[in-house]
């Protein structure tokens, strides 16, 4: 966990200190302790450069924390909200709110996402659980990939309809790029809020990880904490793509990351998972800012070339268990 920490600082150091444009440290230093505006240097670490990496550190713990919520109720190790379909839901409205609402306000858009998400996992669960054997993680897994990909379908649709492609195209490949203060004055109690209460949520998760019966009769209320966490997830996954775009992967990657590190009670995967996650998100947008500069990498291609391989391998390894 301290390694973790450390490692997050550091991170954050170089992803201010290093771009397109060229800073030296003590410039670096001055744009946060004595800001001048006149200076084109700290213009662009204080209102471009710094939002932008405190949003990545904070939407990746989110879309972290999301996967490893889904999968400590789920039993599912292939569960994060990319692949599961929650990302396509909020993506779908945030997609309707620039066809149908281009002037709506940011927290307008954030909940607009947040209901997406809430409707594209009603669906999936009901999909999921309609057919005789009930709810399975194979089931779970399909119905998300199928529902993610109509709605995925339904974007593109907009957007071409709606001569949207041009604006919807880089957010829908992922971006921290443009993450502004304003967005993280309103993201940042909405996640701080949903990430605190998996404080007391982490217990129960825990148990319900180990099986509904066992759960049961340890006294949880498997229904309760299964709707708690999954709407804390929906909640962290909505606000993270109304910002970045769905990014996927960090929530399948970072979780299993987490249990290898530090065993399986979600008392200390979720705030690891958290660190984690800012962590990845953080040097995965530095990649994005630096691999070809002055261009720049889509975030969400960045992550999938670590997330793509990750989830293929997981699936061999619990191929038996599905």
């Amino acid at each position: 966990m301290a390694a973790s920490l450390l490692g997050l600082i550091l991170s954050l150091f170089f992803a201010v200190s290093f771009g397109a444009k060229e800073l030296t440290n003590a410039s670096v230093w001055q744009a946060v302790t004595a800001y001048d505006p006149a200076l084109p240097a700290h213009q662009i670490i204080r209102e471009l450069r710094l939002p932008r990496v405190l949003g990545a550190a904070l939407l990746g713990a989110a879309f972290a924390v999301a996967g490893a919520l889904m999968q400590g109720v789920t039993r599912n190790p292939l569960a994060d909200p990319g692949i599961l379909g929650i990302n396509s839901g909020a993506m779908l409205a945030v997609a309707l709110s620039f066809a149908f609402f281009p002037n709506l306000p940011y927290a307008g858009m954030i909940a607009l996402a947040f209901g997406g998400a809430v409707c594209s996992t009603l669906i999936i669960y009901l999909l999921a659980s309609s057919v005789p054997g009930g709810l399975t993680p194979l089931r779970l897994t399909v119905a998300g990939s199928v529902v993610a990909a109509l709605l995925g379908s339904l974007c593109e649709g907009i957007a071409i309809y709606y001569e949207l492609s041009q604006d919807l195209a880089f957010w829908y490949a992922g971006g921290a790029a443009g993450v502004k203060w304003m967005h993280l004055k309103l993201l940042l109690p909405v996640i701080l809020a949903a990430l605190l209460f998996t404080v007391p949520l982490a217990r129960s998760v825990s148990l319900l990880s180990l099986g509904e019966e066992t759960a049961s009769g340890l006294g949880i209320r498997t229904g309760r904490v299964r709707v708690l966490a999954m709407a804390t997830a929906v909640l962290l996954a909505g606000a993270s793509v109304s910002a970045v775009g769905p990014v996927g992967f960090v929530g399948l990657v970072v979780p299993h990351m987490a249990r290898k590190l530090i065993g399986g009670d979600y008392r200390l995967i979720l705030p690891l998972s958290a660190l984690l996650g800012a962590l990845l998100l953080v040097l995965a947008d530095l990649a994005a800012r630096t691999v070809n500069p002055p261009r720049e990498l889509a975030l969400g291609v960045m992550v999938a070339m670590i997330g793509v391989p990750f989830f293929l391998y997981l699936a061999r390894q619990e191929r038996s268990g599905l």
